[in-house]
C-alpha cells in the first residue's frame, strides 16, 4: 500500500517439498554450519525414506514429509535459491523498485514496471530450474494491481483489477471511505469451503458426545479461525463462517434423534445456554485510523 507497486507476480512452486535437491540443500547449510556431524545427521534425515506397506523406500530428493525440520530446511533452501538471488537480480537488471514477500514456499512479488515483471518471470523460471524446482504454469501469473490499476483498466474499458491469493486470503484493490487506496483481504473461498467440509465430517463423528463437549470443541475452532482470519475488512467472511458452523451443529444434533425433533427455534434456545463465539476482528487497526467500508 505504501510502495510503488503497479504489477504483482503471483507465483507458485510446483511440489516444492518433494523436489528439493539434497546436495544443494547441504551446500546451503554448509555456508553457516561447519560441524560435519550436524551435516551428516541432516543428510541422514533427508534420506530417511518413506515407509509404504511395511517397506522403506529411500528418498533421493525432497524433505521428509511431516518432519518438524521440513519448514526450517525450506526456508534455508529458498533463502539462497530465491531471496538472495532476487536481491542481486533487482540490483543489476530491474528498472524500478521491487518488493518480495515470502512465507516458506509461498511468495508474491510486486514491481513498478510491467517489463520488470515479465523479465523477472522469465529469469525466475531459469533460476528455479537450476535449483531443481519449477513454477506451476497454471497458478503463476503477472497481474495489474495497485492504486492506479482500476483507473487504467477503466480507461481501457476493462473490468476491475484482478485479485491474487496468498496465505489463505484473497487480496483485492479497494478504497477507504475517505477515498484512499487500500489493499483489502478476505478469506479465500476454497479454503473456507474445505474447512467447513472437514467440520461437517467431524461434527457427524462427534454427534453422540455431550452437548457441552461439542460446544467446547466448536468454540475452540471458532476462536482459532478468528485468531488467523480476523483481519480488518474480513468481518463478512467471519460472519459467514460463524453462521455455517451453527448450521452444521444444528444438523449434527438433529441426526442423533430419529424423529429429528430439534427444530431451529429449539436450537436457538440451546444457543442461549451454549453460545458460539461471535465473529470479531483480532488483528490491528487500519493504518492511521482509516475508516473502511
Amino acid at each position: 500500500m505504501k510502495q510503488p507497486v503497479n504489477y504483482v507476480l503471483d507465483a507458485d512452486i510446483r511440489s516444492f517439498f518433494d523436489s528439493v535437491d539434497h546436495e544443494l540443500m547441504l551446500r546451503a547449510l554448509a555456508v553457516r554450519i561447519a560441524d560435519k556431524r550436524i551435516l551428516r545427521l541432516i543428510r541422514q534425515w533427508l534420506r530417511v525414506g518413506i515407509l509404504e506397506s511395511g517397506e522403506c523406500e529411500p528418498s533421493e530428493e525432497g524433505t521428509p514429509q511431516g518432519a518438524v525440520i521440513s519448514p526450517l530446511l525450506a526456508n534455508v533452501y529458498l533463502h539462497y535459491a530465491l531471496d538472495v538471488w532476487v536481491q542481486r537480480w533487482q540490483a543489476s537488471a530491474a528498472r524500478g523498485p521491487m518488493i518480495v514477500v515470502r512465507y516458506a514456499d509461498d511468495f508474491v512479488m510486486g514491481c513498478k514496471h510491467e517489463r520488470d515483471g515479465q523479465e523477472m518471470l522469465a529469469a525466475l523460471k531459469a533460476r528455479l530450474s537450476q535449483c531443481g524446482l519449477a513454477l506451476h504454469e497454471d497458478k503463476t501469473r503477472l497481474i495489474e494491481f495497485g492504486r492506479f490499476a482500476a483507473e487504467r483498466r477503466a480507461r481501457r474499458g476493462e473490468r476491475r483489477p484482478e485479485t491474487f491469493e496468498f496465505l489463505g486470503f484473497t487480496h483485492y484493490c479497494s478504497r477507504t471511505r475517505s477515498g484512499r487506496f487500500m489493499v483489502k483481504r478476505k478469506t479465500q473461498g476454497k479454503r473456507l469451503c474445505r474447512k467447513l467440509k472437514q467440520l461437517r465430517a467431524e461434527a457427524r463423528r462427534r454427534m453422540h458426545q455431550p452437548v457441552a463437549e461439542q460446544h467446547k470443541w466448536l468454540s475452540q475452532v471458532l476462536h482459532g479461525h478468528y485468531a488467523y482470519f480476523g483481519v480488518p475488512c474480513n468481518f463478512r467472511s467471519l460472519q459467514t463462517f460463524w453462521w455455517e458452523v451453527g448450521r452444521l451443529w444444528h444438523r449434527a444434533l438433529r441426526r442423533r434423534d430419529r424423529k429429528r425433533s430439534l427444530s431451529w427455534e429449539r436450537f436457538l434456545q440451546l444457543l442461549e445456554h451454549f453460545p458460539l463465539p461471535r465473529p470479531r476482528i483480532t488483528h490491528g487497526r487500519h493504518p492511521a485510523g482509516a475508516v473502511v467500508r
